[in-house]
C-alpha cells in the first residue's frame, strides 16, 4: 500500500521564536526610545569626493603604515565641522543641554548580534593617521567584545557609513544623548554640472538626522554646509 501522507508543517516547524536577548534587546529598547522621544528631521546634501580621494591617496603614498580610509577622513572632517558649528557639538538628555569642548565622534560598528558605537575622543586634536589607528583598534576590540563602557557611551556625534554595501542614501536614528547622526552612502560616479557643462565626479550623499529640540533647521543646515566644504576642500584635514 501507499505510505501515509506526512502531516503538514506547523508554524512551529517552520519558524523559531523567542524574546530578544542581550545586546539586541538593549539596542531595541534604546532605538525605540530615541525614535519615540526625539523629534527627528533630516537634511540631505551631495558631496564631491574628488579632493578627499586625492588626499587619501597622497597620505597613503607618504605612509608605510596601515591604509587610511575615506571613513577616517570623514571622522576628521566631522570633528572640524563640529568645532566650527559648536552648537551642534552637544548632548541633550531631555532636560539638560551639555556643550562639549572637543568633538567625540562615535563610529557605528556592525557586530554579529547587533551594533556598537565606539568613540574617537577629541578627534579634533588628532591627526588622520592617529584616528585611523584608533578606529582599527576599537573596531577589533568591539568585535572581540572587549570594549569598556566608557569607550562607547556618550560622545557628541555619530557617523554611520553603509556605502560599502552599495547603499546610496539612508536615514539613521539619533544615538542619545547625542543630538545628531550622519548617514553616509556609497561613493559613485554621477553626472554633475560645473560651469554650465556636465561632467562626471565621484559623489556621495550625506543624510544628517538632527534632534529638533536643540538643533533647528538653520543650525543643522549650517553644519552640513560646513561639513561639505571640509570634504570638498580638505587640505587641512591631512595636517
Amino acid at each position: 500500500g501507499r505510505a501515509p501522507a506526512s502531516a503538514p508543517a506547523t508554524r512551529e516547524d517552520r519558524a523559531q521564536s523567542g524574546p530578544l536577548r542581550g545586546m539586541r534587546q538593549s539596542i531595541a529598547r534604546r532605538l525605540q526610545q530615541s525614535k519615540r522621544d526625539v523629534p527627528h528631521y533630516r537634511l540631505i546634501a551631495d558631496a564631491d569626493m574628488t579632493a578627499l580621494q586625492s588626499l587619501r591617496a597622497r597620505l597613503n603614498d607618504q605612509s608605510s603604515g596601515a591604509r587610511i580610509t575615506l571613513n577616517d577622513l570623514l571622522i576628521k572632517a566631522c570633528a572640524e565641522a563640529l568645532l566650527q558649528v559648536p552648537d551642534c557639538n552637544v548632548q541633550f538628555d531631555g532636560t539638560m543641554l551639555t556643550r562639549l569642548v572637543d568633538a567625540d565622534i562615535s563610529v557605528a560598528v556592525a557586530l554579529d548580534d547587533g551594533l556598537i558605537t565606539p568613540i574617537i575622543r577629541a578627534a579634533n586634536r588628532k591627526g588622520v593617521a592617529a584616528i585611523s589607528e584608533e578606529v582599527r583598534a576599537l573596531v577589533d576590540r568591539a568585535r572581540a567584545g572587549s570594549l569598556r563602557p566608557e569607550e562607547y557611551e556618550g560622545g557628541s556625534f555619530t557617523i554611520s557609513n553603509l556605502g560599502m554595501f552599495g547603499i546610496r542614501q539612508f536615514d539613521a536614528i539619533i544615538n542619545q544623548p547625542q543630538a545628531a547622526i550622519l548617514a553616509v552612502g556609497r561613493v559613485e560616479a554621477r553626472p554633475v554640472v560645473r560651469d554650465g557643462s556636465i561632467t562626471v565626479a565621484p559623489m556621495t550623499t550625506l543624510s544628517l538626522s538632527c534632534d529638533h529640540r536643540v538643533i533647528d533647521g538653520v543650525l543643522g543646515a549650517r553644519f552640513l554646509d560646513v561639513l561639505k566644504n571640509e570634504i570638498e576642500s580638505p587640505d587641512r584635514l591631512g595636517r
